[in-house]
């Protein structure tokens, strides 16, 4: 090599490093007062709470995607250490818990991550996140000043740093994460402990900083979190919290989109014109960071749903539903809002509000940044009267509680309470040649139980501590001697069995017969079981099966909180008075004999013998393991399965767990919800009096074409003969907007001068990928009335309203039509505002058709 090449060489590698030294430090993620400051630029930043053990990673990609395109800038999720770690120190992150392909597959999308390690989640998650091994590590005591504790948590923290550092996933790595939480909501619980409170939090934060991820830590709902952490606010409303420096960021970690639910309870949702309020009027006081809590919820699979009697499905009213659709109109309304907002991101993020009275319940946050421009948040708080507000010497129209966002302080190209994008209505099919066939069924021997005792002992003891969560069940046997003297025997009345229980259910069992059950609330865990029962002269077995559904995931120091029968125990209405029979000889045993024979699994179910359902179905038995195989059906559609015709229980395909099913009922006060006013749940109920939850997830990558095995244990009774495979489908699209709906494509307008004519709005309709538009069953333009499914025609209709609407829709799968005057021949009613409401039917197609049309 010469001498000139070697200079050449050392010289071009000079500048390479050079260059790889740049781009690394471009890699940055600060703070100031207004915003996070990503690679130099502050940023306005919307995020989504995915939480990857929810769904399956098949499903991953599709999700992020779908966040990405409703404008999402960060996904967030939790890490949850009971699933990572389920004993100490072996490690879980395969499947569903590949937390690294999960980041991987935020970064892919070009999406940054919020990771939130906790390692404390709440979430509604089983235990919290926490391991339950955790509860008997010698001298513990949960999320306070206690050694054990801390030693545990910093371990599995670091664990989790380590892990994402070796991959690279720190934006200072030049990765997605550009945030991380430590601890979870811990101010009130922090208040309460005091001073040990106090300490643990401020050991977490410097525990936590001293990782050096090149990434800022936050802490939500803490006010006291100490320099560099971020404070942070969950809720439903985030406009009146301000950090606790004058040099941190306004950020809002949880925007609760919906809300959970749970067994026996309503459906509970959200009004997309009320979150779009809320989050505008966060970002309007100056808000620059908003993760909608949650944006999938998923479905808490297996026996991760905490609580306890928290639902299989975790849908939580988010934009995308628990199989991963889109759910309409809160998808596309806050997407509207994302754009509107991103359009005043410098002014946002370069300049504090001007705050304008413009009435009594009326206001202008108006941003006036240095380089020129001017955006403006019109706010109307009254939850009850629309108002006309006068602003720049223009007049303006909001309706009740809403916000008009106004880019160049002139043009409103999104109000929140002006719904334009459609509202899809989803429903649960058939599925074809998806038929579940040959249904066996398996009895748990009750009266057998004494040989399968684990321990025999005086007295009652606390379920957790004997199953250590590894099931659901125990049973607590006894026996009683009953005198042939006893007056009932006579005639007189029967005595009664009197179980107290910590939680959180229970089923009694006298002489191998069920003679009820009793259950707690996810508020009110304790409970008292009282049944008549016909005891036989002689001895008498009493068989109680304690069932957990789901361990508490909120509360102080809920590590201590007992399940199970504690007593007491007594039989009511001897002739000798009461009988206590706490303090007797009791024997155990953790399970039920069908898990322990893994049924669940295809290599158990050829353990026993099965019998044909028919027999099982007729005699309504309790304890009935049941199996029956299916084929996949065909397409692309989610699945789940209807379990009404079932109890109470749990369910399985091919060894993998649904998670817990119940038909209890939605008791509430579902007397519909208007979207105006302060939102908490009760306002917004849905199902009252039908099944809390009746259809159960079944993710499609757990199929095999044929002959899957179906596993379903019952604890009461039911037809599994009834249990049916659907899929959830797009049934109708609706569309209602009014000849001036704010659009985004007008804000620059009278911005520049400019005289062209403002665009005109226009109804998209669209159905799902694999489906056509197949009719029109509503359409009028002029001055409808109703709402989606209950639309009418007004006093003034377009004759031509259905025959435009049938022309440019039927037969695709998507079209949109101009709401104007000219689009429907001539003027129906002049001087009128008109609007265009549309309800559509969509049908899977069986031929191809034409993608769009888009036109007048």
């Amino acid at each position: 090599m010469g001498a000139n090449a070697f200079v050449f060489e050392v010289f071009l590698l000079f500048w390479v490093f050079l260059f790889l030294g740049f781009q690394v430090s471009q890699c940055s993620v600060t703070y100031d007062r207004k915003a996070i400051v990503i690679n130099g630029q502050r940023r306005i930043l919307f995020s989504g709470s995915i939480h990857y053990p929810r769904s399956t990673p098949e499903m991953w990609e599709d999700l992020i995607m779908k966040a990405k395109d409703g404008g999402l800038d960060v996904i967030d999720t939790y890490v949850f250490w009971n699933v990572h770690e389920p004993s100490p120190g072996n490690f879980n992150f395969e499947g569903r818990y590949d937390l690294v392909r999960f980041l991987k597959t935020v970064q892919k999308a070009g999406l940054y991550a919020h990771l939130r390690i906790g390692p404390y989640v709440c979430a509604e998650w089983n235990f919290g996140g926490f391991p339950v091994w955790l509860k008997y590590v010698p001298g513990i005591s949960f999320r306070t000043d206690n050694e054990p504790f801390k030693r545990a948590m910093q371990g599995f923290t670091e664990k989790i740093v380590d892990l994402m550092k070796s991959n690279y996933l720190f934006e200072s790595q030049g990765g997605p994460i550009i945030l991380s939480q430590i601890e979870n909501e811990y101010g009130k619980q922090r208040e309460l402990l005091g001073q040990a409170g106090y300490n643990y939090m401020t050991w977490a934060a410097n525990m936590a900083v001293g990782l050096q991820t090149g990434v800022p830590w936050v802490m939500c709902k803490e006010q006291d979190a100490p320099d560099p952490v971020i404070n942070t606010c969950n809720g439903f409303y985030c406009d009146a919290f301000s950090p606790n420096r004058p040099y941190k960021p306004t950020m809002w970690t949880e925007a609760w989109s919906g809300w959970f639910t749970e067994f026996g309870g309503p459906i509970y949702q959200r009004p997309v014109q009320e979150l779009a309020f809320a989050v505008a009027r966060f970002v309007q006081k100056g808000g620059s960071f908003v993760n909608y809590y949650m944006y999938h919820g998923g479905t808490n699979f297996g026996r991760t749903a905490g609580g306890p009697f928290v639902t299989t499905s975790y849908d939580y009213d988010a934009p995308l539903d628990e199989y991963g659709l889109i759910r309409q109109p809160k998808f596309g309304h806050l997407k509207e809002l994302h754009k509107a907002i991103k359009l005043c991101e410098q002014a946002l993020v370069s300049s504090d509000p001007s705050v304008q009275s413009l009435g009594l319940l009326q206001q202008a946050h108006v941003f006036y940044p240095e380089t020129g421009g001017c955006a403006a948040f019109l706010a109307n708080y009254d939850a009850n009267s629309a108002a006309r507000l006068l602003f720049n010497n223009v007049h303006y129209t909001l309706p009740p509680w809403s916000i008009s966002i106004l880019p160049d302080c002139r043009n409103v190209v999104f109000n929140t309470a002006k719904v334009g994008v459609q509202t899809s209505n989803m429903e649960m099919l058939p599925s074809n040649n998806a038929d579940i066939s040959s249904w066996k069924s398996y009895n748990e021997d009750v009266s057998g139980l004494e040989n399968d005792s684990v321990m025999t002992t005086l007295g009652l003891l606390e379920q957790i501590n004997m199953t250590r969560d590894t099931t659901d069940y125990l049973w607590y046997k006894t026996s009683v001697d009953i005198s042939p003297s006893e007056s009932f025997f006579h005639g007189g009345e029967l005595p009664s069995l009197i179980v107290q229980s910590r939680g959180h259910a229970v089923h009694a069992f006298v002489n191998g017969q069920l003679i009820g059950s009793a259950y707690g609330t996810r508020e009110m865990r304790r409970f008292t079981f009282k049944e008549k029962v016909n005891l036989n002269a002689g001895m008498n077995k009493i068989s109680l099966l304690s069932i957990a559904v789901g361990l508490p995931n909120i509360g102080g120091h809920f590590e201590s909180w007992n399940a199970g029968i504690l007593g007491p125990v007594v039989l009511q209405g001897l002739d000798q008075g009461n009988q206590d029979l706490s303090w007797q000889k009791w024997s155990y045993q953790i399970g039920m004999k069908g898990e322990s024979m893994n049924l669940a699994s295809p290599n158990g179910i050829s353990s026993v013998e099965w019998m044909d359902s028919a027999v099982a179905v007729q005699k309504q038995q309790p304890l009935m393991w049941h199996k029956a195989y299916f084929n996949a059906p065909e397409g692309d559609d989610p699945l789940a399965f209807d379990m009404s015709s079932m109890g109470k229980g749990q369910v399985w395909v091919n060894g993998e767990s649904i998670g817990r099913y119940w038909t209890a009922y939605a008791q509430g006060q579902c007397n519909g919800c208007n979207y105006a006013g302060t939102f908490r749940p009760p306002k917004c109920q849905d199902g009252c009096g039908a099944p809390t939850q009746r259809w159960y997830h079944v993710p499609r990558s757990w199929l095999k074409p044929m002959n899957n095995l179906l596993i379903v244990f019952e604890e009461l009774g039911g037809d599994p003969t009834k249990i049916s495979l659907v899929k959830r489908s797009m049934s109708t699209a609706c569309a209602a907007v009014s000849e001036y709906h704010p659009t985004l494509k007008n804000w620059h307008i009278e911005s520049y001068g400019r005289t062209e004519e403002l665009h005109r709005p226009k109804v998209h309709l669209h159905c799902a990928g694999n489906q056509y538009i197949a009719s029109i069953k509503f359409a009028s333009f002029g001055t409808p009335m109703g709402t989606c499914g209950t639309f009418q025609q007004g006093p003034c209709h377009a004759p031509a309203s259905y025959s435009v609407l049938e022309k440019k829709c039927i037969g695709k799968q998507r079209c949109e039509v101009t709401v104007s005057n000219s689009n429907f021949g001539q003027d129906p009613c002049p001087n009128v505002l008109k609007r265009l409401s549309v309800e559509a039917v969509c049908a899977h197609a069986t031929y191809p058709t034409e993608h769009t049309d888009s036109g007048d």
